[in-house]
Parts: structure tokens; C-alpha cells; sequence
């Protein structure tokens, strides 16, 4: 029996602060096609709240997507993020890599070598059907 894949309730989208601009781009992707997105565009008050803010939507969301670049692999928050997401049961088979630009992902964690990459370095129009195929949309801009 064919069933569509189920829907995220929320993606958490992790991402070095430098890739913001490419982390709003996929945000709005999901978002046009009804998949609703947190990630932290600001620090919400000080680095206690923000850190609080984190943990809550970690807790929230379904999916976990990750931005890999040169930036992300060097970032304690994009690190500290993966590893608790990698860890969590729910996130089983649910975490998504997107390979933004070449970089040393496996310094990241090393289990990313196992996942398959939504490589952005091949064109963003591509990776995002192929991104939006995961759970059986087709992209519509």
C-alpha cells in the first residue's frame, strides 16, 4: 500500500547565523507549501531566554533540518542542536541534512555521513523538490 508521507507539525531548522539568509529562503519554501518552520532568526531577550527558546521548540518539532556550510560545522549551537536531535527518538528518520556549501560536515557529527544530503550545491529550485519529495510535495513557486 502506497500512503502519502504524513506532514511535519513543525520543522526545527538549525543554522549558523552567517547562512541566515539561505536558512529564510527554505523557511519560506516549507512554508508556502503549509509546512510550519521555527528557527532562531534573533536572540529573543538574553542568552538565557534564548537558549530556553531553543530547548522548547527542540521539544516541539518533528523534523529537525540542518544547513551545513563552512559556518554551521564551526557553530557550538548548530553542534549542540544536531547532538540533541540525533538522540531524540522522535527525531528517528527525521532529520535532514542540507548541504549548503562544501564543507567538513562529518566534524560536525560523524553519523552524517550515513544520512542522504538535500544538496543545495547543485541548485536551490532542485533541492527543494527534492527536499519537499520527502514527504510527497511537489515544489510550486
Amino acid at each position: 500500500m502506497n500512503r502519502k508521507p504524513r506532514l511535519p507539525k513543525q520543522v526545527f531548522l538549525s543554522h549558523a547565523t552567517s547562512d541566515r539568509r539561505h536558512a529564510d529562503k527554505i523557511a519560506n519554501v516549507l512554508r508556502s507549501q503549509g509546512i510550519p518552520v521555527w528557527y532562531s532568526r534573533t536572540h529573543p531577550g538574553g542568552a538565557q531566554q534564548w537558549q530556553q527558546e531553543i530547548g522548547k521548540a527542540l521539544k516541539q518539532c518533528d523534523w529537525f533540518l540542518v544547513i551545513l556550510s563552512p559556518a554551521s560545522v564551526k557553530s557550538m549551537w548548530v553542534k549542540r542542536e544536531l547532538s540533541y536531535a540525533l538522540i531524540q527518538k522522535r527525531y528517528e528518520d527525521k532529520i535532514i541534512p542540507v548541504l549548503l556549501r562544501d564543507c567538513d560536515h562529518e566534524s560536525l557529527h560523524w553519523t552524517l555521513a550515513t544520512f542522504q544530503m538535500i544538496k543545495m550545491t547543485v541548485g536551490f529550485l532542485p533541492a527543494c523538490e527534492e527536499l519537499l519529495r520527502i514527504w510527497g510535495l511537489r515544489y510550486t513557486p
